[in-house]
């Protein structure tokens, strides 16, 4: 699974109808979450993967949602966890938690409980599809900032970086993003690729 297959799978209309339906948020609003979100949740789980304290347990807790079933995202999302997910995401995003849900609120215009919301119902699945991603690598050192590296190789970053990479919003709301990624900028690469992707 490459980072386009990733997205197209987290941002398809069954997708976004199932965690439209989960929280009680319209369609346009959650993928619009949906897409400010996926860097910084992607970036948090290079980190959690990287660190020291945390490797072990994020690897475990791979393993266990890669069990998940996502073949039919309808009926998956359907049994979120809205209490797990909560969770995950504080895990993912650390103390940047708030910071991250309320600069996400901001850009989209989409009201901070219902993005909490989202990015709750969100967790579970990305979680999901990374240990299905982890589960089928050849390398089972399980190494997720690995895993991350290698859906965005599949992404020509030369062009990505060097044309345009969304509109102004987008961009400030990158460099946020940036400026807060403890992952050596890998956050600000992703984000560039999805203002792309989505521009």
């Amino acid at each position: 699974m490459d980072i386009k297959k990733l997205t197209s799978t987290l941002l398809s209309s069954e997708s976004v109808k199932g965690l439209s339906k989960a929280t009680g948020v319209s369609n346009k609003d959650v993928k619009s979450v949906l897409q400010e979100a996926l860097p910084s949740l992607l970036d948090g789980a290079t980190s959690q993967a990287k660190g020291k304290s945390t490797s072990k347990s994020f690897a475990s807790a791979l393993a266990d949602h890669a069990k998940s079933d996502t073949s039919d995202l309808g009926s998956f999302l359907g049994n979120i966890d809205l209490k797990d997910g909560s969770k995950i995401i504080t895990h993912l995003l650390g103390s940047d938690k708030k910071s991250v849900t309320n600069a996400i609120s901001k850009s989209t215009g989409v009201s901070k409980s219902n993005t909490t919301s989202v990015l709750s119902a969100l967790a579970p699945l990305l979680m999901s599809l990374l240990g299905q991603q982890a589960d089928d690598d050849k390398d089972k050192g399980l190494d997720i900032g690995s895993l991350v590296g290698s859906l965005v190789e599949n992404v020509d970053l030369v062009d990505l970086l060097t044309g345009s990479s969304g509109s102004s919003s987008s961009k400030k709301t990158t460099k946020k993003k940036a400026a807060s990624s403890s992952s050596n900028g890998l956050g600000g690469i992703i984000g560039s690729i999805f203002g792309k992707l989505f521009k």
